[in-house]
């Protein structure tokens, strides 16, 4: 399976999506968002920062103490963590219903116990996180500030006529 690996860090390459990446990702987003695959996907709708169109992804959810967790495999350079920031982490998540949400960032300190959960639930992550599942908990906070970790709250209720 190591082709396997090779090939998902390709499609990522500079930690930015390629095309053939951008292209593969829709299928899954619209299907995530449609709630036919298991709860723990979805697909997570944020506002461009430039643009102003929302961008929909594909993303595993990670639970952990009770609460859910969204993860970026690639780092904090990608364009929807950036995106996410400038939006005050206003997002909406679909898995068969429409949900507004609030992703509130952990800090880094926080984030090893949720990274060592997202590898094992998100397959597709294991080839850009540079530890590996046999690995304790305690190693993922030398890679903590490299990956975000963001919490998913209920959006509060929102007047001002957003994304719905």
């Amino acid at each position: 399976m190591r082709w396997y690996g090779d090939y998902l860090r390709r499609l990522y390459r500079g930690g930015r999506p390629n095309l053939c990446a951008r292209v593969q990702n829709r299928l899954p987003a619209g299907v995530f968002a449609l709630g036919v695959m298991p709860r723990r996907v979805a697909a997570l709708g944020i506002r461009g920062r430039r643009s102003g169109r929302v961008i929909w992804l594909p993303v595993v959810l990670t639970e952990f103490e009770g609460r859910r967790y969204v993860v970026s495999m690639l780092g904090d350079k990608t364009n929807w963590v950036r995106n996410l920031r400038a939006a005050d982490g206003v997002a909406v998540l679909r898995h068969g219903r429409r949900e507004q949400v609030r992703l509130a960032e952990l800090e880094p300190e926080l984030r090893a116990p949720v990274l060592w959960h997202y590898v094992r639930v998100a397959p597709g992550a294991r080839p850009h996180i540079p530890i590996g599942l046999d690995a304790p908990t305690s190693a993922f906070e030398r890679i903590a500030a490299d990956y975000p970790v963001f919490r998913v709250d209920a959006a509060p209720n929102r007047r001002d006529g957003g994304e719905r």
